[in-house]
């Protein structure tokens, strides 16, 4: 099993993690989803999928499953309300978090993909300690403060000896619907000069596209096929 690690400076990795895992469903591979983002959880309503996930004292926690076959382990598949708010200190999360790879049923996987908070807290920082991390993928947007964080988070992946795969601009422009002119929105990417400055390559730049987010708010992110990540699809391939 490969542990692909998404770490993200802005709240922008959730659409990131769920197209890299398509993709490589869609080529046959097994892969799972391991949602680490405790208290901002969306990777099960991108997929339309609802708990509650089994849970068993003699062998742990099922998880459950896209219709792409994905698996998917979410703290909000063990909520009795989905909306529910999740008021827990770092440690607690932390723990949690732990527990979704030590207790979960994954099975024989080819990929685990692993969805982060942003930043460079508690969770992240679990996650580099207690999972046998392969590679990381960094997720950024346009701006210059953004981009500050993901080099603060690039440099906690050297600080703890992680191999950083390449860095993936979501955000990146806006297609007119009428005449297909790219629209910055949040200005010129930077993203091909901060990867220089920090020796990593660039895996992708994805648009701002009103038809992931719709998907997504309908349960159907299992149908995109995200043609911006071929080069981080490849690279994770390679491996």
């Amino acid at each position: 099993m490969l542990f692909m690690l998404l770490l993200s400076a802005s709240p922008s990795l959730s659409v990131v993690t769920a197209s890299l895992a398509n993709q490589l469903a869609a080529k046959g591979y097994k892969v799972g989803i391991l949602d680490a983002d405790i208290t901002g959880p969306s990777i099960p309503k991108m997929y339309g999928v609802h708990g509650p996930a089994e849970v068993t004292d003699e062998e742990g926690i099922t998880p459950c499953y896209a219709k792409n076959g994905i698996a998917l382990m979410s703290i909000n598949l063990l909520l009795p309300d989905e909306s529910a708010p999740v008021i827990w200190r770092g440690p607690i999360i932390a723990n949690v978090v732990k527990q979704f790879w030590t207790d979960v049923i994954w099975g024989d996987l080819d990929y685990l993909l692993v969805d982060m908070p942003p930043g460079t807290g508690d969770v992240p920082l679990t996650v580099f300690q207690s999972l046998p991390v392969n590679e990381i993928v960094m997720v950024t947007s346009p701006q210059d403060l953004v981009q500050l964080i993901v080099k603060k988070a690039v440099n906690m992946a050297n600080m703890m000896k992680i191999p950083v795969l390449g860095l993936v601009e979501n955000y990146s422009f806006l297609k007119c619907p009428d005449c297909g002119k790219e629209i910055r929105l949040f200005g010129d990417s930077k993203v091909d000069a901060a990867a220089l400055q920090m020796g990593i390559p660039v895996l992708g730049k994805m648009p701002l596209d009103p038809k992931y987010a719709g998907l997504a708010d309908q349960g159907k992110f299992h149908e995109i096929e995200n043609p911006y990540l071929k080069e981080a699809e490849d690279k994770v391939e390679n491996l």
